[in-house]
Parts: structure tokens; sequence; C-alpha cells
């Protein structure tokens, strides 16, 4: 059977804010100029939201200019920011709240959102199917398709219905070939095509290696007299800081009862005994944690990588036929760990890009360089600018000495330090051998306040059709067992947050195990492996987490 082909002016890959703010841009600014554009967006979730998973404080300010009527639209921003509160946890039972003064400028949150930003894109895919826009939940973006001259073509969506063993089942249906003028990659965090692009185009030459964090979330329903609607809590310290790990906590007091709490786990970490998901199940102890979460109930779980390297990281944006926007290229301010509304603006900046050159009809650019000249020159450039030193502070200096240099940098320099530090060594190759590392001690859950990880993942909503080729590849069976285990204690075993990966022993010895069944579609294995043996790849349509207001 051969594939199909569908023709639009712009193929959009993935439903986030980036790629859903660019498709409505892309059509308000075709009315306003009288253009007839036709758009695409494909989402490899079961829905629109399926797989969002953030915070998420929202800052408004790339949706006030989207669209400024966004409260008479229904957008579901209910919950603005009442208080900030931000504590330094010294201990497993201690802590004491910084004062708003030693906080950096940049993360105060007054006049943002407490949001689910999956119901943030569910309505943001109700304006773009309203003003025209396609929307193709359910269709994996696979490949990417090129013209004879190496621009890019398209992608082609998965074929569905392949066995484990990669024969034809009865319902075998070849994936779509979907054409475009410009195509714009807008995957989220380590996007596997915007991993290809940035390789096959050189993209990041010259650049810093992305740096990377694992965030780990859940939502819980707490009883009212513990609800403080708009309270927005950070913290800093334990338990990472035992591992020698950095990274920190948050929790967010939503709408209808509910708190959203999570912990970020920065991939630089050295100790490969660390687990990120056991960590986050610590800090739920925590006096300041649990005095909020007892009497309460978990409703979901979820997790996902984030690229927090920031303006020194950022790839080259543009290539031949396409544009990488949001997390895709890494537009995360890292000093707010806020990425929805850059990304938003990347997209909203993709489409200005996009509509001037289609104007131009047969003689429109194939290569989109005015989007460099758009981002170089809007606020999105302002603030990944001043926060370039982020990454490169707290990652050479420490938690308390770069907590430090942050607040200089940003508070008295206003972020125009005249230097910029750089961190050139990528994530993967920072692990030392598990035999010169402290095995922390992780208590057992007690399946009230900490839980395991197979629990969590039900809460998930996760599913895969379990005969299909495994979307977790391997470029080399033998060295999980051969490098990764006897240096590392094979490191997958723990920082995988959904017990994918394991190292089983029966009579025929020792096997690495991969569960791909649980997989939430966090890229992290695609990350920190040290060996960078592990590709994530995308399985059939529908696969994954189906997180229903992450």
């Amino acid at each position: 059977m051969e594939r199909e082909s569908m023709e639009f002016d712009v193929v959009i890959v993935g439903a986030g804010p980036a790629g859903l703010s660019a498709a409505c841009r892309i059509m308000q600014l075709a009315q306003e100029k009288s253009q007839e554009i036709t758009v695409c967006v494909v989402e490899k979730g079961s829905e629109v939201g399926a797989h969002i998973l953030s915070g998420a404080v929202l800052e408004p300010r790339a949706i006030n200019e989207l669209f400024p009527n966004w409260k008479e639209l229904g957008a579901p921003l209910n919950t603005e920011v009442s208080e900030d509160r931000f504590f330094f946890y010294t201990s497993e039972k201690s802590a004491f709240k910084l004062p708003n003064f030693f906080i950096p400028k940049p993360t105060h949150n007054d006049g943002n959102y407490i949001v689910s930003m999956g119901n943030v894109c569910r309505w943001l895919a109700e304006q773009a199917e309203g003003l025209g826009v396609e929307v193709y939940p359910g269709f994996a973006a696979a490949e990417v398709l090129y013209h004879e001259d190496g621009s890019v073509k398209g992608i082609a969506t998965g074929d569905m219905g392949i066995s484990a063993s990669g024969e034809q089942k009865d319902g075998y249906m070849p994936g779509m070939e979907l054409h475009a003028k410009y195509t714009l990659f807008a995957e989220g965090c380590r996007g596997h095509l915007g991993k290809q692009l940035i390789e096959k185009f050189g993209l990041s030459d010259g650049k810093d290696p992305q740096h990377y964090g694992i965030g780990l979330k859940e939502i819980w329903e707490i009883p009212a007299d513990k609800h403080q609607p708009g309270l927005v809590v950070h913290g800093l310290g334990w338990p990472l800081q035992e591992t020698g790990s950095s990274g920190g906590a948050f929790l967010y007091h939503a709408e209808n009862n509910q708190v959203y709490l999570g912990l970020i786990a920065d991939l630089n970490y050295s100790n490969p005994h660390m687990s990120p998901f056991q960590e986050f199940q610590r800090w739920k102890h925590h006096p300041e944690t649990i005095k909020y979460l007892e009497g309460g109930t978990r409703l979901t779980y979820g997790a996902r990588a984030i690229a927090k390297g920031g303006l020194n990281s950022l790839p080259k944006m543009h290539f031949p036929g396409g544009l990488l926007i949001g997390c895709d290229a890494g537009t995360l301010n890292s000093v707010k760990i806020k990425g929805n509304h850059t990304a938003m603006k990347s997209g909203m900046l993709a489409a200005e890009a996009v509509v001037e050159a289609l104007a131009h009809g047969e003689s429109a650019p194939k290569d989109l360089a005015s989007f460099a000249d758009k981002v170089k020159g809007s606020w999105l450039y302002e603030e990944l600018y001043a926060t370039r030193n982020f990454s490169g502070f707290m990652h050479k200096l420490g938690t308390l000495v770069g907590s430090a240099m942050v607040w200089v940098d940003q508070n008295i320099f206003g972020g125009k330090l005249p230097f910029t530090l750089h961190d050139t060594v990528p994530d993967y190759a920072t692990l030392k051998p598990a035999a010169d590392s402290k095995k922390p001690v992780y208590p057992k859950p007690d399946n009230k306040i900490s839980f395991d990880r197979l629990s969590s993942v039900f809460l998930s909503n996760t599913n895969h059709e379990e005969d299909q080729p495994c979307h977790l590849t391997l470029k080399d069976a033998d060295i999980p067992l051969t490098q990764n285990l006897p240096m590392y204690d094979e490191p997958a075993q723990r920082y995988c947050p959904a017990g994918v990966y394991e190292i089983v022993e029966d009579e025929a010895g020792k096997r690495f195990q991969i569960n791909a069944q649980n997989c939430v579609h966090c890229k992290t294995c695609d990350i920190k492996d040290p060996a960078q043996n592990i590709v994530w790849v995308t399985p059939e349509g529908f696969g994954g987490p189906n997180y229903p207001n992450m």
C-alpha cells in the first residue's frame, strides 16, 4: 500500500503552546492580509493536551498579544497568583522562607496565573479550528521528508498495524505524507524529529550543548481548609542536595481545591544512584509540603523533560523548508523556569515570518532567515539574553553560590553582566562511577503521601498497543550490560520516572528489559543515557500518557 499525500501551505508538528500559537497567528494574519493559507497541525497524543505536562504558572504576556480578549473567549486562566513563597530546605525536617528581597526579580509571579497547560492547549486548539486550522490528534509525525535539493518537504505520519516483529497485521494502514511549503517543528523538549534536524543541518554548531531537567508532577485534591487559591511555593536544597544534585520543587494552589506539585531534577547530576522519582516522593514528606497533602487524594501523575540551557544552547532555528519553535529549540527562560509564554511567542514570530514569505508566491524563500531577525528584535530574545548565565552559574558554582550569583546578575545588573558563562559539558557525560558514589537511602512508600512508580504510571493513563515495534531503541543491545551496568549500575533503572528499564536476572543470567508499555514519553532516557545508546522514536499514534489536565 502506497502512502497517500496531502498538500498544505504550512504543516505544524505538535499541538503544544508553540505549535498552536503559530497556527492561530498564521490564520489571524491571513485574514488581516486577505491571504488564503492552509494550515495543518498533527499531534501524537490521543487528543490535544493528552501529552502536555507543565507546572504551570503562566505569564500571560504572549496570550495577551495573541488573543487580547482571552477572558471573553473563555481561556482557562482562572486562578491568579495571590502570594509567592520561596523556601530553602535545609534538611528533611527544616526549611527557612527566603524574604522576597532575596528572590531574583524575574521569578516573582505578580499578574501570572496557575493553569493546566493541557487545558490551555485544548482551548488554543478550539481557537485554531475556529480560524480554519485542521488539527489531527492521534497522528504521530514519524519521519521528515526532504526534496531532492535537501530542503524539508514535510513529514510522514507513522504506519499503523505493524507487529513487534515488523510484519503487517490485519489492520495495517500506511502513514500519510503531509507536504508543505513550510514545516514548523513544535514537538516539545527533545523532539525526535527536531533532534534529527539539528544534526542534519548543523543547527547547534558553535553552541553549548543543551541542558535539561526532568520534571515530575502530581495533582492532588486537598481539604478545603488547607487550600489557598493562588499560593505559589517554590523551593531549593533538600533532598537533591544530599546527592550533590541540583533542581527545585514547586507547589501551586490551583482551582477546585487542587494543588499541582512537583520536583525538577537537573539532568547534569553526577551520582548514578540518584532517582529523581524517589527524590520527589521524599520531598512530599517535608513538613512544609505534607501539611497541605495530609487528608488529600492524589489524582494524577506524570513526568516530562525540560530544555533549560537557555540562549547559550539555543540552536539556529531556521533551515531550508522549516523552523524549530518552542521547546523543540529550547526557548525556556531558565531563571523563571517558565517556557510556555516564550514558546507561544516563538510560534507567533514564526507565523509572521511564514505569512510574509507566502505572500511572495513562487518566489518565496525556502529558508526563513527573517525568523532569526524577528526573534532577535523581540522580548523573547531580551528574556533569553538576560538569563543566559543561569545554567553556567548553577552548574559550575553549585546551588548556594550559583543562586547568589543569579541574584546579583538579575537584581543588580538586570541580566547585563559583561561576560557570558558557558557550560560545555553535556548532561550525559557528568556521571561518576557507581563505585565512587554514595547510595541514597530511599524509604519505602507509605501509599498515603509517597507511592511507587508503577502505581504512579497507572494514574498517567499511559497505554501503548502491545504488539508493535519497541519505540525505545538501542544502538547496541550489549551496552547496558557490558558498559552501563559495571560502570554506573545501569542508571536507566533510576532516572526513568516510569519503571521502563530493568536489569532482570534469571537462570539464563542478567538481561536488560525494556517495559515500553510504561513509557510516559518524557525523553529522559534519550538525554541521560551515558553511552547515548537509547534512541526514542515515535510509537503508534494515540500511544503514551493521557493526561486529563496536566
